[in-house]
């Protein structure tokens, strides 16, 4: 963003992630020039904050109701974001929870979800090489009912990622992840292992 020194903020922000991000997966750029400052501005007034009132408003509505919410922030991770993350020859991770170690969502919760994950065949990492990010950060509080759990799913799992086409595996891939869906929704509700209330 023009007139903005990236450096002078946090690292995520200086290395092109921020709330606009700059770069996507291994560096690559996403622009030819630099946004202009009202561009950005502009950008945050008309999306970030609106998103970000309402999500906030549907967590305490959820709060207020069931004492507890479950916020589930999924993402598509590049498959070549795992570089590096396992040891040569070893299978790379096909889920990656992120629960910031924790801090966004009780333990309980986060070992169901990937109890749920392993049990359609799906291999599953936590906080490696994604921890969580914004919004696990910004809003889970497990420790008053509201858990954040972050969800990267691999692209190479469903798509070519050249070609953007569809893989053989993508209606495979779509019921298995429904069906991790309807778990979630059972255990936020109560079904399978009550979601943890706040603890005060």
């Amino acid at each position: 963003i023009e007139g903005v020194n990236a450096v002078a903020f946090n690292p995520r922000i200086a290395s092109g992630l921020g709330v606009i991000p700059r770069v996507v997966a291994n560096g690559r750029e996403i622009y030819v020039a630099k946004l202009t400052r009202a561009e950005a501005e502009a950008r945050i007034d008309t999306w970030h904050r609106p998103y970000h009132s309402r999500l906030r408003a549907l967590l305490d509505e959820a709060h207020a109701e069931f004492g507890a919410a479950l916020l589930v922030d999924c993402h598509s991770m590049p498959h070549e974001a795992l570089e590096g993350t396992v040891p040569a020859g070893a299978p790379r991770p096909e889920i990656v929870l992120g629960d910031r170690f924790g801090a966004s969502c009780a333990p309980d919760v986060t070992d169901a979800i990937e109890a749920f994950l392993i049990a359609e065949g799906l291999r599953v990492a936590r906080n490696a090489p994604f921890a969580g990010a914004y919004v696990a950060q910004a809003y889970g509080r497990p420790r008053r009912g509201v858990h954040v759990i972050q969800i990267e799913i691999d692209r190479a799992l469903y798509m070519d990622e050249t070609t953007l086409a569809q893989r053989p595996e993508f209606e495979a891939v779509c019921a298995s992840l429904g069906r991790v869906v309807a778990h979630i929704c059972e255990l936020a509700r109560g079904g399978t292992g009550a979601l943890p209330l706040a603890a005060e």
